[in-house]
């Protein structure tokens, strides 16, 4: 039997299943390695966070975040007469997702070399995937050294009663919403849940906003979610925790959704309940695996088991967060191009092939009113680590940089010390503008600086980063 190459058949040094943010910085980095690399992708390239994400989502966000700022500030404040213009609003928005078309993102990845080919891409034994393009051709790939699974994950829609028939928004509708509902109902009170009432409400519709639980953001530390709580309410969004979601039906063009305490109704039902890896049909059985469960990867975000197959960003489950899947290419890419150079990989910590930041290093912003931006630990988090450590609090308002920045500044800044080693392992800060300041706490805490050095880290007065000083100063007692 012959082996040649159909004109459908194809072999690279490495394919990447999914063209979002994760999957051109693989293949990105593979290829500046010296390897060939094809991107596969069915939707946008680009994927979620450019177009039904943090693009989007932080663009109908910043306006509202700009007119507080200026509000806040005694003199700025008599310059704003108006509301926010709500059309123009939405036009930027748009404006940041390129009006949901992907041709510059094409132009990137033709001009970084690397080969894309649209359509689904399933995996079909070892090194193998099969594409099927819009209008039914397959062509075959065969990979040399790797296959990642870079496919990301998606919206997790629970199964309540009646919810199919519904047609509920999940972030994509949400942020690519062409008007505000005149009355939203946001199930979760996540990241997701919080930025988008945020927007909504901010942009006119009557949010009600249904958490399970008894705070929002619940991974936070508890102060991020009471202050995100008390500002929403003082938006008029309604807010109800404790509260569980039974059922969900369409009455006309009014959505009721059913909780243990009664009905809510309103005219578009966001499902922000978090996520699932989009690993359903990509041909996981075919190669031993489990369809739709997120992929089990070692450090260098290769799949245990299988010595060719890579779970990258979203679709490993490990930190559902683009710069943390943007971290996890580069590391798992630069781990491919060693092992298909014969260069030695190593699994230490800090080795330029492994990925530790997503262990317990990790930043993220919710950009809510206030913003909540923490790195690293909680003080519940480090707790459950079993590490002893100490917590230290400091009221942001009374620093002279924070009063500068806003009139009646409020915010909290929060930090967990380990006390054996004397480093940092969790900051988080919850006011206006503090994400700013999360890279120094990010860099504190991945580089382990000990208390001692972070002493002659003198900040700059009048900035808010002089609460650094305040929480070594209140930690020392």
């Amino acid at each position: 039997m012959s082996t040649a190459q159909t004109p459908a058949d194809q072999t690279f040094d490495v394919i990447v299943l999914g063209a979002g943010s994760t999957g051109e910085n693989v293949a990105d980095t593979v290829v500046r390695g010296g390897l060939s690399a094809a991107l596969v992708e069915s939707e946008l390239v680009g994927g979620e966070c450019s177009y039904w994400a943090c693009m989007p989502s932080k663009a109908l966000l910043r306006g509202t975040e700009v007119l507080e700022e200026a509000r806040a500030v005694s003199g700025a404040a008599a310059a704003v007469t108006g509301e926010q213009d709500v059309a123009a609003t939405l036009a930027r928005r748009t404006s940041f997702t390129s009006g949901w078309d992907d041709s510059s993102q094409v132009q990137w990845v033709q001009g970084a070399g690397i080969t894309l080919l649209r359509g689904t891409g399933r995996l079909d034994g070892e090194k193998t995937v099969v594409v099927t393009a819009a209008d039914g051709s397959t062509t075959r790939l065969t990979a040399t050294h790797a296959v990642v699974v870079a496919t990301g994950s998606e919206a997790a829609v629970p199964p309540l009663e009646g919810i199919e028939d519904v047609g509920v928004w999940t972030a994509r509708e949400a942020t690519s919403a062409t008007a505000a509902p005149g009355r939203l109902v946001v199930l979760g009170g996540g990241v997701v849940g919080v930025e988008m009432a945020t927007a909504w409400s901010a942009l006119g519709s009557r949010v009600t906003l249904l958490q399970r639980g008894d705070r929002l953001l619940a991974g936070e530390e508890p102060e991020a979610g009471d202050a995100v709580a008390e500002s929403l309410r003082g938006r008029g969004v309604d807010v109800r925790l404790n509260t569980s979601v039974t059922a969900v039906r369409r009455e006309g063009a009014e959505v009721v959704v059913t909780t243990a305490d009664g009905e809510v109704r309103g005219d578009e039902f966001l499902v922000a309940a978090g996520r699932r890896a989009r690993t359903s049909d990509i041909g996981l059985d075919t190669v031993g695996l489990t369809p739709g469960e997120y992929l089990d990867v070692d450090d260098t975000l290769r799949v245990r088991g299988v010595d060719w197959l890579y779970g990258i960003g979203d679709a490993n489950g490990r930190r559902l967060l683009t710069h943390m899947g943007k971290y996890q290419a580069r590391q798992g890419g630069a781990a491919i191009i060693a092992r298909a150079t014969g260069e030695q990989v190593s699994m230490a910590a800090w080795s330029p092939f492994v990925a530790t930041a997503d262990d317990a290093a990790t930043p993220q912003v919710t950009f809510s009113v206030p913003q909540v931006a923490s790195v690293g630990l909680t003080a519940a988090q480090a707790q459950e680590r079993g590490l002893a450590h100490t917590v230290v609090r400091y009221e942001l308002g009374n620093v002279a940089g924070s009063a500068l920045f806003a009139d009646g500044y409020t915010g909290k800044a929060v930090a967990v010390v380990d006390t054996d080693r004397d480093v940092l392992v969790g900051v988080t800060f919850v006011g206006p503008g503090v994400s700013e300041m999360l890279q120094a706490a990010t860099i504190a805490v991945v580089g382990e600086v000990p208390i001692s050095r972070l002493w002659h880290a003198v900040p700059a007065y009048p900035t808010m980063n002089e609460v650094w000083l305040r929480l070594l100063e209140t930690l020392r007692g």
